[in-house]
Formats: C-alpha cells, structure tokens, sequence
C-alpha cells in the first residue's frame, strides 16, 4: 500500500481530499504546518507529498527544498496542491523544486487519476 503525505493547514482542503482518496488503497498521513510535514516526510518516508504551497510557518518552497535536501526523501516526488492561477502553477511549482502541481479547486474525478500517475 502506498503511503501519501499531505501538508495542508486548510481542514476543508485535507478532509476533501482524504474524501476524494479514500476509496483508494493508500495510507493518508497528514502534517498540518511545514515543520511538521518535513518530520513526518523523515519518519514515515511516503511515496508521495502533497503539499499546499501557503502554510503558516514554512512557506511550500522552504519545505520543498529542506525535503530534497535530505539523501531518502529525493527520490520522492512532491506536487504542490495550489490555488495559483492554472497558468503559473506549473512554472512556479517547478520552480520551487516541485515534481508537479495540481491546481484548486481540485477536479475530484480526475484527482485519483492524477495521484496515480505521480505514485507510477
């Protein structure tokens, strides 16, 4: 089973997406703060992070980069879940070190699909 962490300070964002998931056979694990998620990410070593880019203490690309910084984590991907607007989402996700983006509000019948893709 693989196992998904998602960084996310929003409840109605993670409750949504455990929803959307949860039919699925991952592990959700869930940081609510980048402090917490980087401890996490080190702890339980996930398969894949989601992780919103606005966070109350580190910003996404602080956490990013402390992620890819440490050797086990960099095979990892690591997508931020963002409220960008779709035509710098992606620039900006790449820019931060990201693996990929998807964007919010999330499309819940393609979100499983685009989880899969990433876990492949």
């Amino acid at each position: 089973m693989k196992t998904i962490l998602q960084i996310e300070d929003n409840l109605a964002n993670k409750v949504l997406i455990e929803r959307v998931l949860e039919p699925h056979p991952y592990h959700l694990l869930h940081a609510a703060d980048g402090e917490t998620g980087v401890a996490m990410a080190i702890d339980k070593n996930p398969d894949l992070i989601l992780i919103d880019m606005g966070l109350p203490d580190l910003d996404g690309q602080t956490v990013v980069t402390l992620l890819k910084q440490i050797p086990e984590m960099q095979h990892v991907p690591i997508v931020a879940v963002t409220a960008w607007p779709a035509d710098t989402a992606e620039k900006m996700a790449h820019r931060y070190g990201c693996d990929g983006c998807i964007t919010k509000p999330i499309d819940i019948k393609k979100f499983p699909e685009q989880i899969a893709a990433y876990l492949d």
